[in-house]
């Protein structure tokens, strides 16, 4: 078993292909993953074909490895399964609503978590994309899913062809909260953060980015409040036409 703590993201992928037996295999082996009622609110868009890898890319931004891997994975909260098998069970559902969407959405990310692991014991590599909830109706126009279906998370998977640096983490201490959350107070702050803030490549980045601290190049460059409200409104559109939110009422 590989050891967690040596975990890289891959983002390029040897020209070898990842079996259909094999994967399918490590997707069966998921599905021992937790699941709230036993209904594993998932399901997974398997991508290999370059038409669709390249429909794909747009959506997360055009990162090389969406077509550069042998597989793309799109892990989407689903609760259309559950719901068609109630209404053709003689039974009443009620799931076209937040809390639902938020329920199988723990439910896709769970079962994503553990396929990665999975996947990774096995020598391939992986790469989660954040971008899949950025724009979620061009994956959801993309994949063609249906109401009660959204995505929530996307991996790339293939046989490493790098072997990146590992990327820094918080220490211990800077997320754990003994019995109740304990606020952050600047002190804290610093002692958090100063690892990962002496890092050279770390210190290069805010550099290069003509910024003074760390934290101004996520909050002005790479997460912005603009970008983040733009999103927000085409993400919450998007889970009104997935049936997840009311529309919006007529005057």
């Amino acid at each position: 078993m590989r050891n967690l703590t040596t975990r890289r993201s891959i983002r390029k992928y040897a020209d070898k292909a990842v079996s259909e037996e094999l994967l399918n295999r490590l997707l069966a082996e998921a599905e021992r993953t937790p699941t709230m009622g036993n209904l594993q609110l998932y399901s997974v868009i398997v991508t290999r074909s370059e038409e669709m890898k390249t429909e794909l890319a747009p959506a997360h931004f055009n990162q090389p490895m969406v077509c550069g891997a042998p597989v793309v994975l799109t892990f989407c909260a689903d609760f259309r399964r559950t719901t068609l098998w109630a209404e053709n069970r003689q039974a009443k559902p009620g799931y076209d609503n937040f809390l639902s969407f938020i329920n199988a959405s723990t439910d896709a990310l769970l079962y994503c978590q553990t396929f990665c692991n999975l996947a990774e014991e096995e020598g391939l590599g992986t790469c989660f994309l954040g971008t899949t909830v950025y724009m979620p109706q061009m994956i959801i126009d993309t994949l063609q899913l249906p109401q009660l279906v959204f995505p929530v998370a996307t991996i790339t998977l293939g046989w490493p062809d790098e072997q990146p640096e590992l990327s820094d983490r918080l220490p211990l201490r800077a997320i754990i909260h003994e019995e109740t959350y304990h606020d952050y107070t600047p002190q804290a702050i610093d002692d958090c953060y100063a690892e990962k803030e002496a890092l050279p490549a770390n210190q290069h980045f805010v550099e290069i980015n003509h910024k003074e601290t760390l934290a101004q190049v996520f909050t002005d460059l790479r997460y912005t409040r603009r970008d983040n409200e733009a999103m927000s409104e085409g993400m919450i559109d998007a889970l009104r036409r997935q049936g997840f939110l009311p529309t919006a009422k007529q005057d």
